[in-house]
């Protein structure tokens, strides 16, 4: 696959914006994260990877997820050190994640050729859902299973069961049981009552005392609000030190990715000049 078809599938899959040669002539990590994060939300929209990549740091963590996002759900293995690079090395990276979104696009039946900007927009590749979906059906297959067995048994002890509601429906109303059965009734909705105003006694106590609580933790989260600002507005000793250490290290670290970026230009020409001679001896 070429940075050709790259910008092609792209284009297929329905990116918005144009993407030429030109744009990776020179590390251009935007562009780099913009498709990373367009891709991972085309392959599955519900996604959270954060998208901040204003610091070194952010970097390094939005690169790291997406690898693991499409190591774990693609089976996709990303090299993170050429996506960082954010130049042609990470072009091929990018290709093959495109080239499963476009294989895919394409067994679903859409021709690149009938795909019009509309309706590649629509194009979803949304496999959680479909795992979802498929944990349903399973769970519904399992209920109507044990709801059927369920439904079997009782149907079994109809003919009992007929006879019996028969039998009471024919025995004629006996008024003292009645009574004695609405007494029973009385008493425990009497019985539950007085529950309830319990209760609701207990309530009142409960309250004072949570009441009581609270006003104890307000007083504690003044006095920690008021060390807190005592602590942060004492400038800790070591803090200059730190400052101009953290200065050197941005330094060592210029000159690290810089040297980084000359040894992959080297090892490529090394693998050129191998190459070549490989060619020669053949």
């Amino acid at each position: 696959a070429s940075f050709a078809d790259f910008t092609e599938m792209m284009r297929a899959l329905g990116y918005p914006r144009l993407i030429s040669m030109e744009n990776f002539h020179t590390p251009n990590f935007m562009l780099v994260s913009e498709v990373l994060l367009w891709l991972v939300k085309r392959y599955e929209p519900q996604t959270d990877i954060p998208p901040d990549v204003a610091t070194e740091q952010d970097r390094v963590f939005f690169i790291k997820a997406v690898a693991q996002f499409m190591a774990t759900k693609a089976h996709i293995k990303l090299n993170t050190k050429k996506l960082y690079q954010a130049d042609g090395y990470a072009v091929k990276e990018l290709l093959k994640v495109t080239s499963v979104l476009y294989g895919a696009m394409n067994t679903k039946g859409v021709g690149r050729a009938d795909v019009s900007e509309e309706d590649s927009s629509k194009f979803k590749f949304d496999l959680g859902s479909k795992i979802a979906d498929l944990k349903a059906a399973r769970q519904l297959a399992s209920e109507i299973t044990s709801k059927g067995a369920s439904l079997y048994d009782l149907l079994g002890k109809e003919v009992e069961l007929r006879e019996a509601r028969t039998e009471s429906i024919a025995r004629p109303l006996e008024i003292n049981e009645a009574e004695k059965a609405m007494k029973i009734a009385i008493d425990c909705v009497l019985e539950q009552v007085q529950k309830t105003k319990d209760m609701l006694n207990n309530v009142a106590l409960d309250e004072a005392s949570l009441e009581a609580k609270i006003e104890k933790r307000k007083l504690e989260l003044e006095r920690s609000q008021k060390r807190l600002q005592t602590l942060q507005s004492v400038r800790p000793a070591f803090m200059d030190e730190y400052e101009k250490i953290e200065e050197q290290l941005q330094k060592q670290y210029s000159s690290y990715l810089e040297k980084f970026r000359n040894l992959t230009y080297l090892e490529h020409l090394v693998d050129d000049q191998r190459r070549t001679e490989q060619e020669m001896f053949e």
